[in-house]
């Protein structure tokens, strides 16, 4: 199986499996002299883990990761870091129903025609239990942005039809974890709940959309042709499990606009040593022209499909080609965006950490 390596250089590669022994991965790339914060990173794994609400799946593990190299009195080396997550609470026993059944809008029958053989105990190496290392790397990566001055939020602003229409600059985002749904408008948020329980009661799920916000980021970061930021964002974003969309700066409502409207128009804004710098007046580029970013925020959409695990009847078939029936057992996410936020912002920092290696020295 190929493509399970992220980055240029600093890169992560995963393995491991939802019902397998661990999951875990190696980071290479990651500059020497890092100062490593345990309690943050696993504080990120925490943000992502299963069973810390009743809207997420009631899946109990701890998440707790062990780093098995790369790290030295509490510094980085330079060196590859390897760590590990240890399965705690898989219950194999549920999918037993499963064995020869290919699941609606799951990976059952993509894996069987490609690979001739599959998982079937949570999907293996395509559930988004695989996501848990990346949120370790990114919690790695977001220090090292730290001490560039950049930052990362990510929020839910959508269940189903439940649309926060606020822009982000109109938001206080500290207070996107004073909620289970991770949305900053509190109002909202109980709305979004009350709507996650009820598909959950109906034994249904949900979809939305989480929005990222990027500050602090310098000019220059990208490469022009296929390697831009937004291009490699994008990337990002759509390798989460169950992500169907992407789009950055004024997306897909950009179309709605004349040029003459869209275009962000340049000014320079006074500094302390008089020289200036540059600026545009809006933002519609969302923080990256050419593929490049020009030092404005960069801020995005990711949209989640409802979770593809129902516990209602299915009509569907089995490997060997027969019409069967069948409901979803187990333990499984009514809506996965309360806990894809800090993945989100895993994935961002990723690619942002790659890019400024292409382009700096970063000094820790």
């Amino acid at each position: 199986m190929a493509g399970n390596t992220f980055g240029k250089v600093f890169t992560l590669t995963t393995y491991g499996e939802s019902h397998g022994v661990a999951l875990g991965g190696t980071i290479d790339g990651c500059p020497a002299g890092l100062d490593i914060d345990l309690d943050f990173i696993q504080s990120e794994l925490d943000r992502r883990r299963p069973g810390q609400s009743h809207i997420v799946t009631q899946r109990k593990e701890s998440d707790t990761v062990e780093f098995l190299s790369g790290i030295f009195n509490g510094k980085t080396m330079g060196t590859p870091i390897g760590f590990i997550i240890r399965n705690e609470n898989q219950k194999s026993k549920d999918y037993e129903h499963n064995i020869d059944v290919y699941r609606p809008s799951h990976a059952d029958y993509t894996y069987d025609a490609k690979y001739g053989m599959r998982d079937h105990r949570g999907g293996g190496r395509s559930s988004a239990r695989e996501t848990v290392a990346r949120v370790v790397a990114g919690a790695i990566a977001k220090l090292i942005l730290k001490n560039q001055g950049i930052v990362i939020t990510a929020y839910t602003s959508q269940v189903g039809e439940i649309k926060l229409l606020k822009s982000y600059q109109d938001l206080d985002l500290s207070k996107t974890e004073s909620n289970i749904v991770r949305c900053p408008d509190e109002l909202l948020a109980d709305t979004m709940i009350q709507k996650i329980e009820q598909v959950r009661k109906a034994g249904d799920t949900i979809g939305g959309t989480i929005s990222c916000v990027i500050k602090g980021t310098p000019a220059g970061l990208g490469e022009p042709v296929f390697d831009k930021l937004h291009a490699d964002i994008g990337k990002a974003m759509l390798s989460i499990n169950a992500v169907k969309g992407f789009e950055y700066g004024s997306g897909f409502e950009g179309v709605k606009l004349n040029g003459s409207m869209h275009n962000d128009a340049f000014y320079i804004s006074p500094t302390p040593d008089g020289e200036g710098s540059v600026h545009t007046k809006t933002n519609h580029s969302g923080g990256i022209q050419g593929g490049i970013s020009n030092g404005e925020d960069i801020y995005f959409r990711v949209a989640f499909k409802p979770v593809a695990t129902i516990m209602t009847k299915q009509d569907t078939v089995n490997s060997k080609g027969e019409a069967v029936e069948m409901t979803g057992k187990g333990r499984h996410d009514p809506c996965v965006l309360p806990r894809a936020v800090p993945i989100v912002e895993a994935m961002a920092a990723l690619v942002l950490v790659d890019h400024l290696l292409r382009v700096r020295t970063v000094k820790l």
